[in-house]
């Protein structure tokens, strides 16, 4: 089915990114995988390319470019590559809509050309031990002492948390009896800031997660985010972005397992003729594809009211938990077809279902999702 979101522009960008990941990321896959991490090299590259932070203003290394459609293409072309990284979204998705609406003159001024360039690889820090999906629960303190804030706690789970130069950290500050939070930007070096190694996961094993503690880190005043003890609202903000992300990305993982389900019943053949001739795979292969055209049409129609304004909490709580759950659905059914091959490493079906669990998890875990539309429902 034809699809009506992208100009030729952004076939154009999508064609050289593509070819940026084809020379600089999927040829080290199982690299990254053994290392647990991206080498810094990579990003500087992306951020040469000018793939990183490009909506900053051009002054500031960036490309004055807020059109979300961008963002898309990029989500779609890293999960059809199969590189299993999350550094892209983290980087364009998440942390770039803080420090560009958040941040002062001079906070830009220091933070964006690094940022932009891919010599500053960026982290957030929001997830705690006993604080996921609910982050009103947050509590990573950080007291006023003079001229600093200063940080105890520690946080879980947090994407490119063992090498990131800037660490955008939520901590509760007491404001509003007790509730009040505040963004503090962490900077690599701040004395009282540790982290852990690379956390050992079930998949996405190239993306850099690690633990990170604060005992007694003093931070300057000047590197608080937006107005003290107004970060929860700050962060609800930015959640639908980060979600659709996800389900852009979800969604292009699906299609891409139909692909390869595809190709792989089609070559092989069980009692005299190929396996998709068989009726059962044939009726499984058509729903696969229905469900990602389906889904495909509506995450677009999202990405245009992202764009637009107009894409509520809800909406975008919806589409991430739909989409995720059918990436699990379609790669699981695609894995199914290849038989016991695609229970092996070496097969890249196997790979993809592995990578795509924890879509269902982070960004806010689906059953909470699902609260989110229950509630804008009956409100």
């Amino acid at each position: 089915m034809r699809r009506h979101l992208y100009s030729a522009e952004h076939e154009t960008f999508r064609a050289a990114f593509r070819e940026f990941l084809e020379h600089e990321a999927v040829p080290y896959v199982e690299d990254w995988e053994s290392a647990g991490t991206l080498p810094r090299e990579f990003w500087r590259k992306a951020g040469q390319a000018g793939y990183l932070g490009f909506e900053a203003d051009p002054e500031l290394g960036g490309l004055g470019i807020t059109d979300f459609r961008y963002n898309a293409v990029i989500q779609e072309e890293v999960a059809a590559s199969g590189i299993a990284n999350d550094g892209f979204s983290l980087h364009n998705d998440i942390v770039t809509p803080y420090l560009l609406e958040f941040t002062n003159e001079e906070q830009r001024r220091r933070w964006l050309p690094g940022f932009t360039a891919g010599d500053t690889v960026t982290a957030i820090a929001m997830t705690e031990p006993q604080a996921g999906s609910d982050l009103a629960a947050v509590a990573t303190s950080g007291r006023r002492e003079g001229g600093a804030i200063v940080l105890n706690g520690s946080k879980t789970f947090i994407t490119n948390g063992s090498i990131a130069d800037l660490v955008i950290v939520l901590v509760r500050t007491g404001e509003d009896d007790g509730r009040g939070m505040t963004l503090v930007v962490v900077e690599e070096g701040t004395p009282g800031m540790t982290r852990g190694k690379p956390l050992k996961k079930a998949g996405r094993r190239g993306q850099d997660t690690a633990e990170i503690f604060f005992d007694d880190c003093a931070v300057p005043v000047e590197n608080i985010l937006g107005e003290p003890g107004r970060a929860f609202s700050l962060v609800k903000r930015n959640l639908a972005r980060e979600r659709l992300s996800i389900a852009v990305h979800a969604v292009e993982s699906a299609h891409t397992g139909l692909q390869l389900a595809l190709e792989h019943t089609a070559m092989r053949s069980t009692f005299g003729r190929p396996i998709n001739r068989h009726q059962a795979v044939s009726h499984t292969l058509a729903e696969m594809h229905t469900a990602v055209q389906v889904a495909r049409s509506h995450v677009d129609a999202c990405v245009v009211e992202l764009d637009e304004g107009r894409l509520t909490a809800e909406d975008a709580a919806g589409a991430k938990f739909w989409a995720t759950d059918l990436e699990g659905t379609v790669l699981d059914q695609a894995l199914q077809l290849f038989g016991g091959y695609g229970f092996m490493d070496e097969y890249e079906i196997s790979r993809r279902w592995r990578d795509a669990r924890v879509q269902r998890i982070y960004g806010g875990a689906n059953e909470i999702m699902k609260d989110i539309v229950g509630r804008g429902l009956t409100r």
